[in-house]
């Protein structure tokens, strides 16, 4: 058996159907044949998401697939009779199959949430005889078995040693200053980062940085940009995953046909445009057009989307999500945005302002009410399945157009799960806890994706001379007491501003203002939370408090200490949060550490909810609020590093975080086939066995 890293021996894997027939029967004929050119497209993305994370991505996807094809052909789908004929025992048998869901769940052989390498649990000889199978998989087998074993590169990160980025591919080492070089060379040429790859190439004392973009046009010569640096050229090749999004092209071409109305087609034609010819300009568009395309029976959502995978923190990752609306629930979280302005104004940057309508200088004066809906998805190829989303990335669609909120129904029902008991939830504590924990989960969720990126106003010097405040009598800065000193320039943007910290502070500020409000009375009354309901409103914010302390202690088994780095933002977030309430909550939430036992426990002080931990979460929303309102980066680092810096006792913490390490949930979701005008649905059983034949039968 491999020796790497592992967290899942012995132990079952967690498997969520993410169920659809239910919604899927509401819709039309019409609007199925959408949904399934759609879904269509979105799956034949999958390999454009494999080839950015690892070298061998593809190659192990080839090979799980070529296994299943021939387990379907020659034993009838039978894996045990597959498994007798090649001399592999039943627990050899079930340490793959388990291996090739978690691969295909993540759609890759690092974890989409945590970014860490996960290793096969059956010992290589095994592997290799089942190989045996076919000519193609021994092949197969013999050009991935090195690095699919392989502890090391054992997380994603700048190329080194012991990290990878499949954003940066080659065989040169590229350093955070030549990426942010390139970046910024490609920043003054117009051109988006967000769907480019890039390779360092070394000739003599000259360096070129290849830029791949991604598209389906390849040019027969390079664009060559501009530089600073006559000895380091920028060259911008297109053509980066030009199958993979020819096929894709092909579906939304289809899906154009059955759209219910000018809007979605003018959209779809604009996703084309832009995987074409690689031009984000268009892609931008897309965005203000479907933003426009409110409520529809089929929600969608292409492109390269999320940069959490990124060192850099802005080359992004693939996604294609595919769902249908759950009318009821919507009209539910409709109420909740025609009453979001009254929300706004009890967050901690209002306080103490009259002017703009009582929510002071650094809240937008309109906040314009998105698109909030509940979906079930029907198809979500990512490597992170989410549980709500909130879109475009873009700050000045947002401001100009607005955003879409959806939250994920058939996704956050993994939360209701009873055997998903927290290790770190006193015992005496644990059957109400998972109880409410839905409840509370789910409202958190709904409040972060609302006011992420809806609140908020970004201090900004918009060209040379015109600001968006009155810059000879500046507001006050309520951490200060003094004149802000600090704004965004002509031509910044947060992203660009803060860099690395970005998504992580952005995810950190959105999870602070859903536990905010977690106390608000009035809002919870809305979702039918009182003091006298079954879950009463105490329960969930009680709820609430104990889980910002799970979910702290749980982000620690995402800190890389071999490189002294986060793998994923969320988990950072997470416990800079923690560590704020502990430091400064006055003791109202305390772990309790039993070392030789490995058992660290949550305890949360519920009679001082209110005063002290509602406090500690006012002064870390504030101070993260106003960084970024002013640009204020320097500040921020200093303060959120430190909150985030894993150290001293917090070590022993992690280690008894990765004793406990619970498996991660592995997604099975269904396919749709046409037949004639018809669109049938399949859906798959919860088991390894039951993903493996899911991604099968997409044939991408």
């Amino acid at each position: 058996m491999s020796t790497g890293q592992r967290s899942e021996s012995e132990k079952n894997l967690p498997i969520h159907q993410l169920s659809i027939a239910h919604a899927f029967a509401g819709l039309t004929a019409k609007e199925k044949l959408y949904s399934h050119y759609l879904a269509r497209a979105a799956w034949s993305g999958a390999r454009i998401i494999l080839r950015q994370v690892s070298p061998e991505a593809n190659s192990i996807f080839d090979f799980i697939m070529e296994i299943a094809r021939c387990c379907l052909e020659q034993f009838s789908g039978h894996w045990a009779d597959l498994a007798v004929t090649f001399n592999v025992t039943r627990p050899e048998l079930k340490a793959f199959l388990d291996y090739a869901a978690k691969f295909l769940s993540n759609i890759g052989n690092f974890y989409g949430s945590g970014e860490q390498k996960f290793l096969p649990e059956i010992h290589e000889d095994s592997l290799k005889a089942i190989a045996l199978v076919s000519d193609r998989a021994t092949a197969l087998f013999v050009s991935i078995a090195k690095p699919m074993f392989s502890p090391q590169p054992g997380s994603l990160g700048y190329p080194s040693q012991r990290t990878q980025s499949a954003y940066d591919p080659g065989d040169v080492p590229i350093s955070p200053e030549e990426v942010a070089y390139v970046s910024q060379t490609m920043e003054n040429h117009g051109v988006f980062p967000e769907n480019t790859r890039v390779r360092k190439i070394c000739d003599g004392d000259h360096i070129i940085f290849e830029v791949f973009q991604a598209s389906v046009e390849r040019d027969s010569t390079v664009q060559a940009l501009k530089s600073t640096d006559p000895k380091r050229q920028v060259h911008i090749v297109k053509g980066d995953h030009s199958m993979e999004l020819e096929i894709v092209c092909g579906h939304l071409r289809s899906a154009a046909q059955y759209a219910a109305n000018p809007r979605q087609k003018q959209f779809l034609e604009q996703y084309e445009q832009s995987f074409l010819t690689g031009d984000l300009g268009v892609y931008r568009e897309s965005q203000k057009t479907w933003i426009r395309d409110t409520a529809p029976a089929v929600e969608n959502i292409f492109g390269f989307v999320e940069p959490y995978r990124d060192p850099f923190g802005s080359r992004a990752e693939f996604e294609g999500l595919v769902a249908i609306a759950d009318r009821e629930e919507t009209a539910i979280l409709t109420k909740l945005v025609e009453r979001s302005s009254s929300f706004i104004k009890q967050l901690p940057w209002t306080e103490g302002f009259m002017e703009n309508h009582g929510k002071g200088p650094f809240e937008k004066a309109l906040f314009e009410p998105p698109d909030f809906s509940s979906i079930y998805a029907l198809a979500y190829c990512s490597s992170i399945i989410f549980a709500g989303i909130n879109l475009p990335n873009y700050n000045d669609i947002r401001q100009e157009c607005g955003f879409k909120n959806v939250i994920i129904a058939n996704r956050m029902s993994a939360e209701s799960n009873e055997a998903d008991v927290s290790p770190f939830v006193h015992p005496s504590e644990a059957a109400v806890f998972q109880k409410h924990k839905y409840h509370s989960y789910y409202l958190w969720v709904v409040l972060h994706e609302l006011f992420r990126h809806g609140t908020g106003k970004l201090m900004t010097e918009e060209e040379p001379g015109k600001f968006n405040f009155d810059r000879h009598n500046p507001p006050q800065d309520p951490l200060t007491k003094a004149p802000i000193g600090s704004w965004y320039r002509p031509g910044q943007t947060w992203t660009g501003v803060f860099g690395d910290l970005a998504t992580t502070v952005d995810e950190c500020r959105a999870e602070l203002v859903g536990a905010y409000l977690m106390d608000n009375t009035e809002l919870l009354a809305l979702f039918g939370y009182s003091s006298s309901s079954q879950i009463k409103a105490q329960d969930l914010t009680y709820n609430m408090y104990v889980q910002l302390g799970v979910d702290g202690l749980r982000g620690l088994q995402n800190f890389n200490l071999e490189g002294g780095k986060w793998g994923q933002a969320h988990s950072r977030a997470h416990f800079a949060m923690l560590k704020c309430l502990l430091q400064d909550g006055n003791g109202f939430m305390t772990i309790h550490c039993n070392s030789q036992a490995n058992e660290l426990t949550v305890s949360v002080d519920g009679a001082r909810i209110q005063t002290d931990g509602k406090a500690a979460l006012r002064g870390m929303l504030l101070r993260l609020h106003m960084y970024r309102c002013t640009a204020d980066v320097e500040s921020c680092r200093q303060y959120y590093e430190d909150l985030s810096r894993v150290d001293r006792h917090y070590l022993e913490w992690r280690r008894i975080v990765l004793a406990q390490k619970q498996p991660k949930w592995v997604f099975v979701q269904a396919n749709t086939f046409r037949n004639g005008e018809e669109v049938s649905l399949e859906e798959y059983e919860a088991t390894s066995e039951g993903v493996i034949r899911s991604w099968w039968e997409r044939k991408i």
